[in-house]
C-alpha cells in the first residue's frame, strides 16, 4: 500500500505507536473502546486557560513532523471509565478562566483519514457554543479556516457516541499530508501518519504535540 493512503489497520498501528510514546512522556492519551463493540478512538482531556488558548503559536509548534518508535498493544479503556482520567488533564498555573477540552481522534472510512473531534466545557459544566469555540481559535488559524470553508470547524454528532461534538472537517487532509509524507519517503525516514497529522491540525484548536514525540527512546 502507498504510504500516502491510510486504512483502518494502519490507523490503529499508528495509534499504538502514539500511545507508547504518550505513556513514556506521560502526555495523557488513552484508547477508548465503545462499550459493546470493537470500535475505538484516541482520547485526551486537557484543562486550559483562555490566555493560553490565545497565545501565539511558536514556529516550532506549527512545523513539527513526527516519527515514533516500535508499537506496543493498545490499552483498552471503556466509556464507563471516562470519569477516571488520572494523568489526562494538564492543569495550568495562574489560569484566569479554565476550560476543559476533550479531544477524540477517530478513523473516517469515508475519507480514509483520521478526524479530530472535540468538545469544551467551563469548570461549571457548561458546554461552549460554536461561536465561543470559534472565538477561542487563534486569529492566525481563524483566518486560514475562514478562507477554506471546507477545512473548518463544524458541529457534528460523534459517530461512535451519538453526542454533539465539534469537528475539524477532514476533506483537506490528503492535500496537506501528501507533501509531508513524500518528504519522509525522500529522506528515507519513518513517519507516523496520525502523529504527523495531529501535529498539524491539533494547534488549530489548542492541542499541541510536544516536541519530545519526535525523539526516540
Amino acid at each position: 500500500m502507498s504510504c500516502f493512503a491510510l486504512d483502518e489497520e494502519r490507523f490503529r498501528l499508528c495509534c499504538r505507536l502514539l500511545l507508547q510514546r504518550s505513556d513514556q512522556l506521560r502526555d495523557g492519551w488513552s484508547w477508548n473502546v465503545v462499550q459493546g463493540s470493537e470500535e475505538g478512538y484516541l482520547k485526551k482531556t486537557v484543562l486550559r486557560s483562555d490566555s493560553e488558548l490565545h497565545a501565539t503559536p511558536t514556529a516550532e509548534e506549527q512545523q513539527r513532523e513526527q516519527s515514533a518508535a516500535a508499537p506496543e498493544g493498545i490499552r483498552g479503556h471503556s466509556e464507563d471509565d471516562d470519569d477516571e482520567d488520572d494523568g489526562a488533564c494538564t492543569v495550568l498555573e495562574s489560569s484566569r478562566q479554565a476550560l476543559q477540552y476533550e479531544y477524540h481522534v477517530l478513523y473516517s472510512c469515508s475519507y480514509n483519514t483520521p478526524v479530530l473531534y472535540f468538545r469544551a466545557f467551563t469548570l461549571e459544566g457548561r458546554s461552549l457554543s460554536l461561536e465561543e469555540v470559534w472565538s477561542s481559535v487563534h486569529p492566525n488559524f481563524r483566518l486560514r479556516l475562514q478562507e477554506s470553508p471546507l477545512d473548518t470547524i463544524t458541529q457534528q454528532e460523534h459517530p461512535l457516541l451519538g453526542q454533539p461534538f465539534f469537528m475539524l472537517h477532514p476533506c483537506k487532509t490528503e492535500e496537506f499530508m501528501k507533501p509531508l509524507l513524500q518528504a519522509a519517503v525522500d529522506q528515507n525516514r519513518p513517519v507516523n501518519y496520525v502523529l504527523s497529522w495531529l501535529s498539524v491540525v491539533g494547534p488549530v484548536v489548542g492541542l499541541h504535540v510536544p516536541l519530545q514525540y519526535c525523539e526516540t527512546g
